[in-house]
């Protein structure tokens, strides 16, 4: 299974597809004779990434649903081994066991662990706040790596990208709907979520020069699935058949969505079908209220609109400043 996900186990931002997809090659993408790109199918890739949309928000409503019946770290458990079985199950018939093969285990495991953390923080915010309202901060997560690039990793930054980066910001606080006091604890999660992922995203992006995408890909479902089973040791409670099939169901679509997501991306330019993985947020608000009666309130419904424009605002300024780059080159 040939992947361009990034190192999350789940669907990475979209500027950080443009980056991959227009920079660094992992090292298994040398291009030779049998390793042409076949021609772009556009409908296709968007229908592919549709389905991951929707299978990524029946995942995210699962969690929701059975956290409220089960200890966080049980969820997050039984989550990231139905993960990890469906990818050994359709990986490794094809790749064996080299494709743990890596002089970077360190990285790999640090990596993990982040985004095991950030997970976690992912499913509480699920508990604590509406599905919909949850999964509008975390698509702040583009707007966190793109602050960190430029103070990290020293990236130029011109009024377009500031301009998007302070009103993606500005989207998050009206979503986030900060009290007299302080935000909510939901909102606080989702938000640590969004900046832990930011901050993976830009220290690992040097990691795809080196390593392979099926290769992240199973260190991090193998990272995560440890991870989580520590925290077993917080609470465990044994499901009825009916919801540990539900919980095995998650993983299962997590992993399936994932693989729609990247075939999508093979088949399709990521700003050709980037901009329709902000459905979720549309198949979200609509769960959120046939399952929890959660009426979608106007400052969720703005300040989602603003960090969806934002994030594509961004997504489309980073592909037109990378195809001026590649003009550039060719011009030379």
């Amino acid at each position: 299974m040939a992947t361009l996900n990034d190192p999350c186990g789940r669907a990475c931002s979209p500027i950080q597809v443009s980056r991959l997809k227009n920079g660094a090659r992992p090292s298994d993408s040398r291009p030779s004779a049998s390793h042409v790109r076949p021609p772009d199918d556009v409908p296709r890739g968007i229908l592919l990434m549709i389905g991951a949309t929707i299978l990524f928000a029946v995942w995210s409503a699962i969690g929701k649903w059975q956290v409220a019946l089960y200890p966080v770290g049980e969820v997050m458990f039984l989550r990231s081994i139905s993960s990890l079985v469906v990818c050994m199950v359709v990986m490794l018939p094809f790749t064996g066991i080299s494709v743990f093969a890596t002089r970077r285990r360190r990285d790999h495991i640090v990596r993990g662990l982040s985004q095991a953390i950030s997970q976690t923080f992912t499913i509480i915010a699920f508990s604590l706040m509406p599905l919909a309202g949850a999964i509008a901060i975390n698509f702040s997560a583009p707007l966190w790596t793109a602050l960190l690039s430029i103070i990290w990793l020293k990236e130029r930054a011109g009024p377009a990208r500031w301009t998007a980066l302070l009103s993606g910001f500005f989207g998050v606080l009206i979503v986030a709907n900060p009290g007299a006091d302080s935000l909510t604890i939901g909102a606080l999660f989702a938000l640590g979520n969004a900046v832990m992922f930011a901050t993976v995203t830009v220290a690992v992006r040097g990691m795809t020069k080196t390593e392979s995408a099926n290769t992240l890909l199973m260190w991090q479902m193998v990272t995560l699935a440890i991870f989580h089973s520590t925290l077993l040791g917080f609470g465990f409670r044994w499901p009825s058949l009916a919801d540990a099939a539900m919980l095995m169901v998650s993983g299962a679509a997590n992993a399936a969505g994932q693989y729609l997501w990247t075939r999508s991306l093979l088949l399709a330019p990521a700003a050709a079908v980037s901009p329709f993985y902000y459905l979720m947020l549309v198949w979200a608000l609509v769960i959120g209220f046939l399952v929890w009666g959660d009426v979608p309130t106007i400052g969720l419904l703005a300040g989602s609109t603003v960090v969806v424009g934002s994030g594509l605002f961004l997504l489309w300024h980073e592909t037109q400043a990378a195809s001026r780059g590649r003009y550039s080159e060719a011009r030379r």
